[in-house]
């Protein structure tokens, strides 16, 4: 997985780092921060 940088508080994109041709999936900052908090938390099944 790549998360690609310089985007500033607006998209995170986001893209299957094996298929760097393929397409990116964009998530609005506030829904990756939480996302990624929630991971660090461990909120995640293995």
């Amino acid at each position: 997985m790549e998360v690609a940088d310089g985007f500033r508080g607006v998209v995170v994109p986001v893209r299957d780092s094996k298929a760097s041709q393929g397409p990116a999936l964009c998530f609005e900052a506030a829904a990756w921060a939480a996302f990624i908090d929630e991971l660090k938390a461990g909120h995640h099944r293995p």
